[in-house]
C-alpha cells in the first residue's frame, strides 16, 4: 500500500503536501477514477450509437432493443444516489473498487449475451452496479484534496462529463463498423481493471460503517426505487406513446407518483433515510441542482439534436457526423482548463454567467439551420456550445458543493449527478415531445401553401415532372409529387429543429436571473485571497 493510504475520518482528509511522493500518487489514484467515471458516462452513448447493429445481431424487434438503453437508465437512475449512503457505509476507496469491478464483470456479461433478455439483465447490472463510480469520482475531488485545492480536479471531471457524450457516438459507430458490437461491451474490460487496481493501491483508507447498511430503511429503498425507476421510464416512453393517451404508461405515472410519496416522506421523518434530502436546505446546492437538470438538458439534448438533423435531414454518415461533432468536443477539452485558471481569480458566479452566455448564443446561433446546413455553417454554433456548456458546467459543481461539509459532499454528488441525469431524461422526452408537434404544425402549415392548382406550384410539378419522363420514370406524375412531399417534409424538418434549438437558448438565458440566488463558496474566497497576497 502507498502512503498516501493512511487512514482518516471519514469525509474529512487532510492533504498531502504539494509536490510531495503521497500527492504524485494520490493524483495518480485519482486519474484512475476518472477513467471508471468516463467508462461509466461513455457506455450509455457508444451503445446508443450502434443500437441498430446490436438489433440484428440478437434478432430483436425496434420496441424490445431500446430496453437494452432504457434498463440500462433505469438501474443506473436508482444506484447513484444509493452512494452516499455506501460511500459512508463501505468507505470510498472499498465502493468505487467495487463498483468498477461489478461494472467490469457485467461489461463482459453483456458481450457474451445470447438473447435479448440476458442482455436486457446484464444491462441492469452494468448500470446498477456501474453508477457508484460517477458521484464517488466528484465527492473524491472535494474530499481528498479540500475545497481549496480541487479545481484542477473540478476541470478534469467537467471535460470527462461533457467530453464523453460528445465522441460516444463517434466512437461507438467505429467499434461496430471496425469489429462487432461485442465490443461497445469488451473495451471496458481493460480500463476497469487498471481503474480498480490503482483505485485500491492508492487511494487512502477510511473507516467503515457497516451498520448503516444493516439498519437501512427497506420501505425507503423500495419507493426511491420505483420512484426514480419509473420516473426514468415514462419520460423515456411518453414521447412516443403519446403520454395521457395511453393507458399502461398512465398506470406508471400513478406508481411513479406512489413511490415519489413515500420516498420522500421517509426521507424526511426517519433519522437514517436512504437518501438525506436535508442537503438541500443549503440555498447554494438547492440552486446548484437546477444548473444540474439545465446542464443535462443541455449536454444531453444538443447531442441528440445534432446528429438527429445531420442524419435525418443532410444524409451524412456516423462518421461525417461525427466528424462534426468533434468539433464541440475540441471546444470543450479546451474551454476547461481556461475556466478553471480563471476560476481562481474571478467570482465562479461569473464564470459561470458567462458559460451560460457562451451556451445560449450557440444554441441560438444553431436555430438558424437551413436544409444545407454543413460543416461551415456548425462550426462556430457548435463550438460555442461546447465552450459554454464546460464553462459552465465547472463552477456549478463548485458552487453547488463548495459551501458544504466535507460529511455531505457523498450524499450531496449522488443527487447532484442525478439532477443532470434526470434533466437529460426529461429534457430528451420533451424535446421529442415538441419535435412531433413542431412537426405536424410546420407540415400543415407548408402543405396550405403547396395547392397544384397555384402556378408555382404547377410549373414546379411540371418541370419535374419533365425532367423525370426524359430519365425514363414509369410514372413521372407520382415522382414529381413524391418529390414535392419529400421536399415539404425535409423544410419541416428544418424548422421544426430551429424552434427546438431556439427554446434550448432560452432556457439557458433564462437561467441567467438564478444566478444572483447563489453566493459565492466560502473555499473560493479563501482561494482569491491567498492569489492576492
Amino acid at each position: 500500500m502507498s502512503g498516501a493510504a493512511t487512514a482518516a475520518p471519514p469525509g474529512a482528509m487532510a492533504p498531502p503536501k504539494p509536490g510531495s511522493r503521497e500527492s504524485l500518487m494520490l493524483n495518480i489514484g485519482f486519474m484512475a477514477m476518472v477513467i471508471g467515471m468516463f467508462m461509466a458516462i461513455l457506455d450509455i452513448q457508444v451503445v446508443a450509437s450502434s443500437i441498430q447493429e446490436i438489433q440484428a445481431g440478437i434478432s430483436a424487434s425496434a420496441e424490445e432493443v431500446a430496453w437494452i438503453q432504457t434498463s440500462y437508465l433505469i438501474a443506473e437512475v436508482i444506484g447513484i444516489p444509493l452512494s452516499g449512503l455506501l460511500n459512508r457505509a463501505l468507505s470510498m476507496r472499498r465502493l468505487f473498487v467495487f463498483s468498477a469491478i461489478g461494472f467490469t464483470i457485467s461489461s463482459t456479461l453483456c458481450a457474451l449475451a445470447w438473447d435479448l433478455n440476458s442482455l436486457i439483465v446484464f444491462r441492469c447490472i452494468q448500470g446498477f452496479l456501474g453508477a457508484a463510480m460517477i458521484p464517488t469520482t466528484m465527492a473524491a475531488a472535494f474530499t481528498l484534496f479540500g475545497p481549496n485545492r480541487s479545481m484542477g480536479q473540478q476541470v478534469v471531471i467537467g471535460m470527462v462529463a461533457t467530453l464523453a457524450p460528445s465522441i460516444g457516438p463517434t466512437l461507438g459507430g467505429w467499434i461496430t463498423e471496425h469489429t462487432s458490437w461485442h465490443w461497445l461491451f469488451l473495451v471496458n474490460v481493460i480500463p476497469g481493471i487498471i481503474s480498480a487496481t490503482l483505485v485500491w493501491r492508492l487511494i487512502p483508507k477510511q473507516p467503515t460503517q457497516l451498520s448503516l447498511i444493516r439498519n437501512i430503511d427497506v420501505i425507503g429503498l423500495a419507493a426511491m426505487a420505483l420512484f426514480l425507476g419509473a420516473f426514468e421510464y415514462v419520460f423515456e416512453e411518453g414521447p412516443a406513446a403519446g403520454w395521457l393517451e395511453d393507458d399502461h404508461l398512465v398506470m406508471w405515472m400513478f406508481l411513479c407518483s406512489l413511490g415519489g410519496v413515500i420516498f420522500f416522506w421517509r426521507a424526511f421523518t426517519r433519522n437514517n433515510p436512504v437518501v438525506d434530502l436535508k442537503v438541500y436546505k443549503d440555498r447554494n446546492f438547492a440552486v446548484g441542482s437546477l444548473f444540474a437538470i439545465l446542464i443535462g438538458f443541455g449536454l444531453f439534448g444538443s447531442v441528440y439534436l445534432t446528429p438527429l438533423f445531420l442524419g435525418t435531414v443532410r444524409g451524412y454518415s456516423p462518421l461525417q457526423i461525427g466528424q462534426i461533432m468533434s468539433v464541440a468536443g475540441i471546444a470543450q477539452f479546451l474551454g476547461g482548463p481556461i475556466a478553471g485558471a480563471v476560476m481562481r481569480r474571478v467570482d465562479p458566479r461569473y464564470v459561470m454567467a458567462f458559460g451560460l452566455s457562451l451556451a445560449a448564443i450557440g444554441l441560438y446561433w444553431n436555430s438558424f439551420l437551413t436544409a444545407d446546413a454543413s460543416f461551415d455553417e456548425l462550426f462556430w454554433p457548435q463550438a460555442l456550445r461546447g465552450a459554454g456548456l464546460i464553462i459552465t458546467m465547472v463552477p456549478s459543481n463548485f458552487v453547488a458543493l463548495g459551501t458544504l461539509s466535507p460529511m455531505q459532499i457523498p450524499n450531496a454528488a449522488g443527487l447532484f449527478t442525478v439532477c443532470r441525469n434526470l434533466g437529460g431524461a426529461v429534457g430528451l422526452a420533451a424535446l421529442n415531445t415538441m419535435r412531433l408537434n413542431f412537426t405536424n404544425l410546420h407540415n400543415q402549415e407548408i402543405s396550405a401553401g403547396l395547392d397544384p392548382s397555384r402556378p408555382e406550384v404547377a410549373d414546379w410539378l411540371a418541370q419535374v415532372e419533365a425532367n423525370l419522363r426524359a430519365t425514363g420514370v414509369a410514372d413521372p406524375s407520382a415522382g414529381a409529387v413524391a418529390q414535392l412531399t419529400q421536399r415539404m417534409q425535409i423544410e419541416s424538418a428544418v424548422m421544426t429543429f430551429n424552434n427546438l434549438f431556439l427554446i434550448m437558448s432560452l432556457c439557458f438565458v433564462a437561467m441567467l436571473f438564478m444566478l444572483p440566488l447563489l453566493k459565492r463558496p466560502a473555499a473560493a474566497n479563501a482561494a482569491a485571497a491567498k492569489e492576492a497576497h
